[in-house]
């Protein structure tokens, strides 16, 4: 599992760095408001009937998510936007046609969590870094798999996850009718009725990092 250290154990060996990641506490994080979101669709069956309608003019879905680490006493922490009482996901979205993953992505994480009307040089400095993993819809509903099951020709929608390194410090707004919580690791762990499959793998997915937590 993903676990602190107090800095990198240096070996010479060629992308060795590339096993680490800086994670700084959650205090060092402001987190403030703008305005609600209106969720676009009511239900889940609802999801899945704009997701097939918007199949028919552009095809496969694609859509990226982030995954943003924070420490608390030393143990790391996932940032997951809670919607309702019992809804949890990672910031990220759709992509537009044409568009590059990163681009995707760091437009989806100034849209969810960057305070509005500033100016790109106050952005967040969020760094977009490796892909952790590809998961597919196969069909019109709420099953995906981290794998494409070999008879499926015509996914629905691919989704990839990446880490994204946070600067040591920096300012969050996030809807108001949202909530942004930190999530320790063992709660996430293979814990798919509450968070659903893909967040319940994250754990797994960063078992070959070590955090550098400050």
């Amino acid at each position: 599992r993903l676990h602190c250290i107090a800095r990198p154990r240096m070996t010479g060996e060629v992308g060795t760095s590339n096993r680490f990641v800086n994670v700084y506490p959650l205090d060092s994080y402001k987190i403030g408001q703008k305005d609600e979101r209106k969720e676009k669709d009511s239900s889940v069956p609802a999801r899945m009937s704009r997701m097939e309608s918007l199949y028919e003019s552009e095809g496969l879905r694609r859509t990226v998510e982030g995954v943003l680490l924070v420490h608390q006493h030393k143990h790391p922490h996932v940032l997951l936007l809670q919607i309702g009482s019992s809804f949890f996901k990672l910031p990220g979205g759709r992509m537009k046609p044409g568009e590059t993953e990163i681009e995707g992505l760091k437009r989806k994480l100034v849209n969810k969590l960057a305070p509005p009307n500033t100016d790109p040089p106050d952005l967040p400095q969020w760094e977009v870094g490796e892909e952790l993993a590809t998961w597919w819809r196969p069909n019109f509903d709420s099953h995906m798999y981290p794998y494409l099951p070999a008879h499926v020709t015509r996914p629905k929608e691919s989704k990839k996850l990446f880490l994204v390194h946070l600067p040591e410090n920096c300012t969050f707004a996030i809807a108001r009718n949202h909530s942004l919580v930190a999530v320790p690791l063992y709660e996430l762990h293979d814990n798919h009725q509450r968070y659903g499959p893909v967040i319940a793998s994250i754990p797994l997915l960063l078992a070959r990092l070590s955090a550098v937590c400050a």
